[in-house]
């Protein structure tokens, strides 16, 4: 029986794949045990695969909006259109007139990430948008100041740490974000067996902090403080080891200096811990014969996640842990982005320009995503009149969706290059849907660039995609060369990829990793400071301007919680991650949806009870900038005073043709997020911590949620 082996491109783990097949039909899905990553771990969303291939609701050939519908057209008439309209409006109102959007299924993809940026070239537009802003952009920030270069971020070393702490991230459900690691639960037992400890700090008890040694609530949005007061108690008590790096450092009595007011004394009522706690955690970290501390979605999408992942940075250089085994190291990966990238001077850009409206800073060429909607609703020179979506759902993905949907209502020209009519692409004009992860040849650049171990894998295609498909470098390619009036230069993926690999430091050739579907092992993360630096005197700045000026509005917005503690929200929101979920059009596979209803308010017994509330009855939630109805789930392992919503839901709004989706709409915890909300430093939407208000609304339902 024939066997195929693959990555799956569903989600940051990249988990090797066997799919047994047989005349075109998948027999099955396993995971793939000789995969040097993985090694045989597998997570629900691996069958999905199937399910997309499979789905009668995809979209294979180019549709035009009518008003009668939805009409196929050929792809040489969509490609005219879609550039005519866009030439047009930019005729009329400028270059910047036009908008783009790249949704975060696009770094899953080989296409779009060689063919995208010659693309949004072609587009002449400086209103460019992105996930980033939605999800890791005080990450790329941090990454960029400290070490010279966007995507150079340290990554917790797993397979040989013996402290690991966890700030505001649920691995054993997503198996890392900005860290690959296929199987996380291995990798943290292996931590345990070795003597070693995991300490989690979420205001939610999540599937990690379960498993864990340790957990801590902690209140939204208020882990630098925490940071802060460890910084403080390791400096004050002399436990700093500079180790190799020692040389390289400036700023550190910058550093001392920032971190003095925040004793744990000081920092404990604010956050929701115990002083003496605060000061064993900085010690046990200190101390132990290796440490790394991770923080991701919670410690990132909150007013301070710029300050937060400057923190972390902060906190593994103090400590002796960064570039060090067992700490958090640099990545060598075979299609070496960083090293390519910044070789040529290309390392990233930040607040070079501000957007029109709310004055946010650029990242990288791209204006945070909370803008995009006041962008396109604020009449004005520069004002976005038309939209180009490339495989993303801002409508559910980013603050108050309803705002942007709005917005995409009022456009005059929308093309979206999607799979999908979802809750935005319903909006388009012109829909140019691309091939399929298993039609489709793939190299995951950038997640073995984020690998807890060096590896390298290239999955040829499955299945031949039918003679009138298109894949979605071929769509790129082609609206490139009408935009630019210039023909291409006829390159595909193949021989581009080919390139890069042996331009590589390990000089691999892609003939090599064909020859080797389960993929290759390139040995463990090693040191490789201050050689991979790519800031101008190769040292490190502990102290950047940017990160020590914005703890002055730290400790002028403390001034205020206490007002805010007592207001008409006296709620805070944040998300969950759940394993058979992570962007939006997921929820449209069948085996996906079986279950319980996932798209529920979790909110603590003890909060229920005193706003009389019983478990599966409907409520309201209500924030400043909406509200919507959703059944309650009473949840121990909530803080008091925090209730969690699950992201990527919403897909009941009309036109949507998503029948599985819609049959499972749940509702869209952006539509009571904030636009406004967001972290000033870097512009990234702060979805944690959303001020709400909890009302009942209606009768208790016969379905009863409680765990």
């Amino acid at each position: 029986m024939p066997t195929h082996y693959r990555a799956c491109n569903l989600c940051e783990a990249i988990c090797g794949l066997a799919i047994e097949h047989e005349n075109g039909k998948i027999l099955s899905i396993r995971g793939d045990e000789k995969d040097p990553l993985s090694r045989g771990h597998i997570c629900p969303k691996a069958v999905a695969l199937q399910d997309i291939y499979e789905d009668p609701d995809r979209l294979k050939y180019p549709v035009r909006r009518t008003a009668a519908g939805w009409e196929r057209i050929s792809w040489e008439e969509a490609y005219d259109e879609v550039v005519t309209n866009l030439r047009k409006v930019q005729g009329k109102h400028g270059r910047d007139a036009i908008g783009a959007y790249f949704g975060n299924p696009n770094v899953h993809n080989l296409g779009s990430m060689l063919f995208s940026g010659p693309f949004t070239k072609a587009l002449g537009t400086k209103n460019r948008f992105s996930a980033t802003s939605a999800d890791q952009l005080p990450h790329h920030v941090a990454a960029l100041t400290m070490f010279g270069h966007g995507l150079l971020l340290p990554i917790p070393d797993v397979s040989r740490t013996h402290f690991m702490l966890i700030i505001g991230a649920n691995p054993l459900v997503s198996n890392g974000s900005l860290m690959t690691a296929p199987g996380f639960a291995r990798h943290m037992k292996g931590i345990q067996e070795r003597g070693g400890t995991v300490v989690v700090i979420d205001p939610r008890r999540t599937e990690t902090a379960e498993k864990a040694d340790a957990h801590y609530f902690i209140r939204p949005g208020r882990d630098a403080l925490l940071l802060l007061a460890m910084i403080h108690t390791i400096i004050k008590e002399g436990l700093v080891k500079l180790r190799h790096l020692g040389p390289i450092l400036t700023g550190l009595e910058q550093v001392q200096e920032a971190a003095d007011g925040f004793s744990p004394e000081f920092v404990a009522p604010h956050i929701g811990m115990e002083a003496a706690a605060i000061r064993r955690l900085a010690r046990d970290f200190a101390q132990s014969p290796s440490a790394v501390c991770y923080g991701r979605m919670g410690a990132s999408t909150q007013a301070y996640g710029g300050l937060c992942q400057w923190l972390i940075n902060v906190l593994n250089i103090l400590t002796g842990n960064l570039d060090r085994e067992g700490g958090a190291m640099f990545t060598q990966p075979a299609f070496d982005q960083v090293g390519f990238t910044g070789s040529k001077g290309k390392t990233g850009v930040f607040g070079r320009r501000r957007s029109r409206v709310s004055s946010l800073p650029e990242y990288s060429g791209e204006f945070p995503v909370a803008a995009m909607a006041e962008e396109i609703l604020t009449p004005g020179d520069g004002q976005i009149r038309a939209m180009v979506t490339v495989a993303g759902n801002p409508v559910l993905s980013t603050p108050n969706g309803r705002q942007l949907d709005k917005a995409m209502a009022g456009l005059e020209f929308m093309a979206a290059i999607d799979i999908y009519i979802n809750e935005t692409t319903r909006h388009a004009n012109i829909i140019l849907p691309p091939t399929t992860g298993l039609e489709t040849e793939h190299y995951d650049i950038i997640f073995h660039l984020l690998a807890v171990h060096n590896t390298a894998k290239y999955s040829p295609p499955l299945f031949e995609k039918e003679p009138e498909q298109r894949h979605d470098w071929q769509i790129l390619q082609a609206l490139t060369e009408r935009l630019s009036g210039q023909p291409g230069n006829g390159m595909a993926p193949q021989p581009m990829l080919d390139f890069a690999l042996r331009a590589g430091p390990h000089r691999l050739s892609l003939k090599q990793l064909i020859a080797e579907p389960h993929g290759i092992g390139l040995g463990p993360l090693q040191p490789c400071l201050p050689e991979r630096l790519f800031t101008p005197d190769k040292k490190i700045p502990l102290a950047p301007d940017i990160f020590v000026q914005n703890i002055s509005r730290l400790k002028e917005d403390m001034k205020n919680w206490a007002e805010i503690d007592t207001c008409d929200f006296p709620f805070e929101l944040i998300g969950r991650r759940q394993l058979r979920s992570n962007n939006s059009w997921m929820h449209n596979a069948q085996r996906l949806m079986k279950g319980k209803e996932r798209c529920t308010l979790l909110i603590h017994p003890d909060d229920a009870r005193k706003k009389g509330i019983t478990g599966g009855q409907e409520v309201q939630v209500v924030s400043t900038t909406g509200a919507i109805r959703i059944k309650a789930e009473l949840s121990s392992d909530m803080m008091p005073g925090v209730v969690s919503i699950p992201h990527g839901w919403g897909h009941g709004l009309e036109r949507v043709q998503m029948e599985v989706a819609r049959a499972h709409p749940g509702i869209s915890i952006n539509d009571v997020t904030d636009h406004k909300r967001i972290d000033r430093l870097t512009g990234n939407a702060a979805f944690s911590g959303v001020p709400v208000r909890i009302e009942p609304a209606g009768e208790a339902k016969v379905t009863a949620f409680f765990r």
